[in-house]
């Protein structure tokens, strides 16, 4: 008998025998043990219960990365005119200057910052100019596909020339978001969702390797957020108070069917390089992200808002480290201001806890402490990754896919 249900079954046993006792004796009064009333249950309401850790254990505060980094996923700008996740005309609103940025980065040794929301056409250029340019070396910029265009006669070529064009422009990579896969439709928001494999877009992604831009892809969600917001999902709070993230119902395929669909893409395209962002996608379950991985050389990850996943898993995480130590970019998916996304804010301290979670042996901290709720209620544990390991994953890796020096 499991040991809590023994006690149960005690607790209840003595009862039983107490009331026996008041029977047999004839007594009126029951015995004090009995009569007490068990304490009532105090109400709190989950969103307020944020319980503070009783665990004493070392913790170490790193505030300089230990080489260089270079932070291939972030958001300094956003489309300026947008519907359901559409940019319609590629303009971009800024969110910071570049000088705000410089002293963030100087001070946690950021080498460099990509931005990878970087528009098209005008857009791109008034990035490139207003960030690459104006400080070479510590930023660089991400073009994104024309969506409004997907169902014209001529879009595929189109879409191919303009990847041509931003190489030219200084575009350094492609930048695929989710837009593709569970908001992009054949009428730009209207009609049947438009998949990730349509061969529409076979043009753009050679375009991309023959012009030796990378692909950062991000076209699912995690796993739980395709399951109904239930008492059974570990991120009930977080779909509870954003419903919109759900893609649960409705037309919306599986994230199973997403993740296939996208590796038809990475299969059809070999000499394309794609940055598959959070890793693969499917940080909870690394097992298919390795299969994948194994089968696709053209694929690499990056950690974007995924340490909370990674960090529950340390085994198994430092197992997938040591494995896909080529393959892995550091990766924070920061936003410079804003509070949408409390967890990815861009600042000191994002940067502090992603290099606790890479550099120390760490046990049980808080992954978004500025997040209540975070993405889970759960909190991580450090990898302690050896520096062969640390620096490829810091810099070396994206260097060799944005083809720059560190």
């Amino acid at each position: 008998m499991e040991q809590s249900n023994r006690r149960e079954w005690l607790a209840r046993l003595g009862t039983v025998a107490a009331g026996a006792a008041v029977v047999s004796t004839g007594c009126t009064q029951a015995p004090d043990s009995v009569k007490e009333a068990a304490p009532k249950k105090k109400p709190l309401d989950l969103s307020e219960y944020q319980p503070t850790s009783m665990l004493r254990v070392p913790e170490h505060k790193v505030e300089r990365a230990k080489y260089p980094v270079i932070d291939i996923h972030t958001h300094l700008s956003w489309a300026a005119e947008s519907k359901n996740g559409v940019s319609l005309t590629g303009k971009l609103s800024f969110i910071v200057p570049p000088e705000e940025l410089l002293a963030v980065m100087d001070r946690r040794n950021i080498r460099a910052m990509v931005n990878v929301t970087g528009g098209y056409g005008d857009g791109l250029r008034e990035s490139v100019q207003k960030y690459d340019k104006a400080h070479p070396g510590r930023f660089y910029t991400f073009t994104e596909p024309m969506w409004t265009q997907v169902n014209e006669p001529g879009y595929p070529k189109q879409q191919a020339d303009a990847i041509e064009q931003a190489a030219k422009d200084g575009a350094r990579g492609l930048k695929i978001l989710k837009t593709l896969g569970l908001y992009l439709r054949e009428n730009i928001t209207s009609g049947a969702l438009v998949k990730v494999d349509d061969p529409r877009f076979d043009p753009m992604w050679e375009a991309c390797g023959a012009n030796h831009l990378p692909v950062a892809i991000h076209v699912s969600d995690p796993a739980a957020f395709f399951l109904p917001t239930d008492r059974f999902n570990e991120r009930f709070e977080e779909l509870n108070n954003h419903p919109d993230w759900s893609f649960h119902g409705r037309d919306f395929p599986k994230n199973e069917e997403i993740l296939e669909a996208r590796n038809r893409v990475l299969a059809r395209h070999p000499k394309t390089q794609f940055i598959v962002l959070h890793v693969g996608n499917y940080a909870e379950d690394l097992g298919n992200v390795s299969e994948a991985m194994d089968r696709y050389p053209n694929m690499t990850v990056e950690l974007g808002a995924r340490i909370g996943e990674l960090g529950r898993q340390p085994r198994t995480a430092r197992k997938f480290f040591e494995k896909y130590q080529d393959r892995i970019l550091f990766g924070t998916d920061a936003v410079p201001k804003g509070d949408e996304y409390p967890q990815q804010v861009f600042g000191d301290l994002l940067y502090q806890i992603y290099y606790r979670f890479l550099e120390t042996e760490d046990e049980y901290f808080d992954y978004a402490p500025a997040a209540v709720p975070p993405q889970g209620r759960w909190r991580i544990y450090g990898l302690g990754l050896p520096d062969r390991i640390l620096e490829k994953v810091y810099n070396a890796n994206a260097a060799r896919l944005l083809r720059i020096k560190v």
